[in-house]
């Protein structure tokens, strides 16, 4: 990725905040508080803005969520991207997804490049303890991991989706590990002990939560309070709803709220509540059709309904109670309101696209800018401003006379939209265009990190091997029946070394014995599949309603043995050179683990 010059910088600049460049450095709107205070971001997954009660919804209850708007600041229009990980992008950097080489949900096209700065970063700078409990979504092999972008402590799935939320495997801090029940509530868990163990100073917790994205699992305790259940209200488009999958979704918003109370009451225990800023905020609009207050959109589009999100504040005794803020804004603005708030100095080289909130947070009526926030995805761009939303087509609407997205009035404003889509041809050429052709390797052997997972979903496959599912986040390889089958990854080694490998596989009885060799470069590695392993496929007992992607096995891992590799980027190859049966092996992944030789540091 090429960084943006001078000249682009301030182009685009005088494009988001036409009315007051100057203004976007803001004067503090208060001296911050003696101790800095804790930070706990919670992120949901696939959740609209309507699935809230707080919004209106009668068809659930939601009353922790909705107790940060009664107990501190709502945005009324705060916006996300179409999808998962170029949100979390934009809220990890402060900038628009594409200047940080995500383009894609999956096979490496979700990665932050390496040179971008996170919020992590930023707070653990100043000292804060850091952690992450959850789906990560933006790169698994370190440093593109969470432990590698200022995290000192994760725990949760790097992948875009999992197949069980049942103690699925998991990782923690690189090392893989068994779940412990629902993974929400495991999550949360894991949270609310963070917290407790840093009590004594600044910590800042991200809990990116994996609901209600699909497979649509939740604990019968939710599942019965919604699965016979007449919902009062419905989508625009009520015919487009599928009524089993809103049940589970709304079951899944109804569990993230216990936890979100569970985690909020133990603040309150500790003592810590008055001094911890709160945030809630979903990646994207409803993962299906539902309602959402009558908008047009869901996710993956461009439309408000796919973009908008609650944006909910709280920090008790700083921030007013009920505070409604209708000033629009994005995630890229979270990284420089919260550091702004916690009197924290963003530490990235690069320029932010987002700006500080806090006046708006913390002071009456204040003087704002007008500004443009835009909307991106599969080449679609959309700009909204405080009165209207242009869309990719070029059609234009008053967000305000028309929410719903009905009636296109560029005809009747043809000034207003031949700005916003001169605009939007600038965010093309200057955001846009910085996206160049990926060919960021998958990276093994980082010396300061002991453990490399090169998963299925990462891999390309050669000859009959196929994947478990066109969605390949949480897929897994079948169908290997011939030697001249291959399975690859565009690698690069970081460190030389050696490295222990396993090999996560299943295999019935009948065809135990195949050899299989692992190499790059000149180094070779074989092993041979001597423990069948042949488990079912599991998940349907959980889920709710049919789901779309892959169901899951509990793959065993094979110590194929130690491996030396060198340093350098190649094809790392997995092959099979002999096939006693009819199949070599289904096959999750590759764990590499740095060889701890005599004397050397201990690694994570």
């Amino acid at each position: 990725m090429k960084g943006p010059t001078m000249k682009d910088t301030a182009v685009l600049r005088k494009l988001l905040f036409p009315a007051a460049v100057a203004l976007i450095v803001w004067p503090a709107g208060r001296l911050p508080a003696a101790t800095p205070p804790s930070v706990v971001v919670i992120l949901s997954d696939d959740q609209g803005w309507g699935d809230l009660s707080l919004h209106g919804n009668q068809n659930l209850s939601t009353p922790h969520v909705d107790s940060l708007a009664a107990d501190g600041a709502s945005f009324g229009r705060f916006f996300v991207c179409p999808v998962c990980s170029p949100t979390r992008a934009e809220f990890l950097t402060g900038r628009y997804h594409p200047r940080s080489g995500v383009h894609s949900t999956s096979a490496g096209g979700e990665r932050m490049d390496l040179d971008e700065t996170t919020i992590a970063e930023t707070f653990r700078a100043a000292g804060y303890a850091t952690a992450a409990f959850g789906k990560w979504h933006n790169g698994m092999q370190y440093p593109y991991h969470p432990n590698g972008r200022g995290f000192d402590e994760y725990y949760g799935f790097c992948s875009g989706h999992w197949g069980n939320y049942y103690s699925p495997m998991l990782e923690h801090n690189g090392r893989l590990v068994r779940g412990n029940g629902f993974v929400i509530d495991d999550f949360t868990d894991r949270a609310i002990r963070f917290i407790e163990q840093h009590r004594d100073r600044p910590f800042f917790v991200y809990l990116p939560l994996n609901t209600p994205h699909s497979p649509m699992q939740v604990p019968d305790r939710w599942w019965g309070r919604f699965k016979d259940k007449k919902l009062p209200m419905h989508h625009r488009e009520p015919e487009r709803e599928t009524v089993p999958h809103v049940r589970a979704a709304l079951a899944m918003c109804e569990n993230i709220d216990w936890n979100v109370g569970r985690l909020l009451r133990r603040l309150d225990e500790l003592g810590l509540a008055r001094n911890t800023i709160v945030v809630y905020f979903c990646d994207n609009g409803p993962n299906g059709f539902r309602w959402n207050g009558g908008m047009k959109g869901r996710k993956g589009s461009t439309d408000e309904g796919g973009v908008r999100s609650p944006l909910l504040i709280r920090w008790p005794g700083t921030i007013e109670g009920g505070r409604k803020i209708p000033q629009i804004a994005a995630a890229i603005d979270l990284l420089p309101t919260l550091a702004d708030l916690a009197g924290v100095e963003p530490i990235g080289k690069k320029p932010l696209d987002g700006v500080s909130l806090k006046r708006l947070l913390l002071e009456d009526s204040p003087r704002w800018p007008e500004r443009m926030i835009f909307s991106h995805w599969n080449k679609r761009v959309s700009v909204r401003t405080q009165q209207h939303r242009l869309d990719h087509q070029g059609k234009l609407y008053d967000m305000v006379a028309d929410p719903g997205q009905y009636r296109d009035v560029a005809g009747q404003q043809p000034q207003v939209a031949a700005r916003l889509r001169q605009a939007a041809a600038d965010f093309r050429q200057q955001v846009l265009g910085e996206y160049e052709p990926d060919d960021r390797p998958f990276l093994v052997g980082h010396p300061d990190y002991r453990y490399t997972q090169l998963p299925a979903r990462d891999a390309k496959t050669h000859g009959n091997i196929q994947r478990s599912n066109r969605f390949p986040n949480c897929s897994y390889f079948t169908n290997w029946t011939s030697l001249d089958d291959r399975i690859t990854w565009d690698a690069e080694v970081l460190a030389g070394g050696t490295y222990e490998v396993e090999v996560y596989y299943t295999c019935p009885p009948s065809d135990v014995g195949s050899i299989i060799e692992l190499s790059f470069g000149r180094s070779r590695l074989r092993g041979r599949i001597v423990e069948p392993h042949d488990p079912p496929q599991h998940g349907r007992e959980h889920d709710r309603v049919e789901r779309m992607e892959s169901y899951v096995k509990d793959f065993k891992p094979l110590k194929l043995g130690a491996i030396r590799l060198e340093a350098g980027r190649g094809e790392l190859t997995l092959r099979a050179v002999e096939m006693p049966g009819s199949q070599v092996m289904d096959f999750r992944l590759l764990m590499l683990s740095r060889a701890r030789d005599a004397g050397e540091v201990s690694h994570r």
